[in-house]
C-alpha cells in the first residue's frame, strides 16, 4: 500500500510539474535558472575560500611548529653544552640538572617533530584541495559566463518566437469565421469575383448586340446599293417599263 501511495504521489508531482512548465513564462524561468546558477557559483566560491583558508591556517601552524622546533633544538644544544661545562668544572649537581633539562627538551623535540610531520602532510593535502577548489571556481565561472551569454541569445529567440506566434495567429484569423453573421475573407472574395464575372459577361453580351445592329445596318446599306445598281442595269437594258407595268397591273388588281 505504501509503495502504491508513493507511486501515485510521484505521478501527481510529475503531472503538476508538467502543467506548471506548460503555463510558466519562459523568460521568468530563464531568470530563475540564471539566479540559481549564480547562487551555486557563490556557494562554490565560499566553499573554495574555506578550503584555501584551511590551507593558510595549516601553513601558519606549520611555520609556528618549525620555529618552535628550531628553538627546542637550540635549547637542547645549550643544555648539553652547559651540562658539559658544569661537569668539567666539577659541579656534578648542575651537570645533572642541565642533563635532565636536556632530556626534557629532547622529549619535547620528539613531540614537536611529530607535529611538524603531521602538519606537513596536512599542508600538502590542503594545498592540493586548494588547487582543486580554485580550478573548480574558474571552470564554474566560465560556465556561468557562457550561461549569461546564452541568456541574451535565448531572450532574443524568445522575442522572435512571440512575434512569429502573433503573426501566425493573425494569419489564421484571416481564414477563420469571426462570427455567425460575418463571412470569411475567402467568401467575400468569391462573391466579388462572381459579381465581376457576371458584369463582364453582360458587357460582352451588350457588345454582341451592338455588333449585330452594325452588321444589320451595313447589310441594309449593301442592299440599297445593290438595288441602285440593278436599277442602273435595267435602265441600260431598257427593262425599266416592264417592271413598272407589272407593278401597275398589280396595283390595279389590288385596288379592284
Amino acid at each position: 500500500m505504501l509503495k502504491y501511495l508513493k507511486k501515485q504521489w510521484k505521478y501527481l508531482v510529475a503531472k503538476l510539474t508538467g502543467r506548471f512548465n506548460e503555463n510558466a513564462d519562459p523568460k521568468v524561468q530563464l531568470e530563475q535558472a540564471i539566479d540559481a546558477a549564480q547562487t551555486q557559483h557563490r556557494q562554490l566560491k565560499e566553499q573554495a575560500a574555506n578550503v584555501i583558508a584551511g590551507q593558510k591556517q595549516a601553513e601558519i601552524r606549520l611555520n609556528k611548529k618549525m620555529a618552535e622546533l628550531e628553538k627546542l633544538n637550540g635549547n637542547a644544544r645549550q643544555a648539553l653544552i652547559m651540562a658539559s661545562d658544569a661537569q668539567k668544572a666539577g659541579n656534578a649537581e648542575k651537570a645533572a640538572q642541565y642533563t635532565s633539562a636536556a632530556e626534557t627538551i629532547a622529549n619535547q623535540l620528539l613531540t614537536v617533530e611529530g607535529d611538524v610531520e603531521s602538519l606537513k602532510t596536512m599542508v600538502l593535502d590542503s594545498a592540493q584541495a586548494s588547487d582543486q577548489a580554485k580550478a573548480a571556481v574558474q571552470q564554474n565561472s566560465r560556465v556561468l559566463q557562457e550561461r549569461i551569454s546564452e541568456k541574451s541569445k535565448l531572450l532574443s529567440q524568445l522575442e522572435q518566437a512571440k512575434m512569429q506566434e502573433e503573426m501566425n495567429a493573425a494569419m489564421s484569423q484571416l481564414t477563420e469565421t469571426v462570427g455567425d453573421d460575418v463571412p470569411t475573407l475567402n467568401e467575400v472574395t468569391e462573391k466579388i469575383e462572381a459579381r465581376y464575372a457576371k458584369a463582364k459577361a453582360s458587357a460582352e453580351l451588350s457588345e454582341v448586340s451592338v455588333e449585330s445592329r452594325v452588321l444589320e445596318i451595313e447589310q441594309a446599306t449593301a442592299n440599297v446599293e445593290a438595288q441602285s445598281r440593278l436599277s442602273e442595269l435595267r435602265a441600260e437594258l431598257g427593262l425599266d417599263a416592264a417592271p413598272a407595268a407589272v407593278e401597275t397591273g398589280e396595283t390595279a388588281a389590288s385596288e379592284g
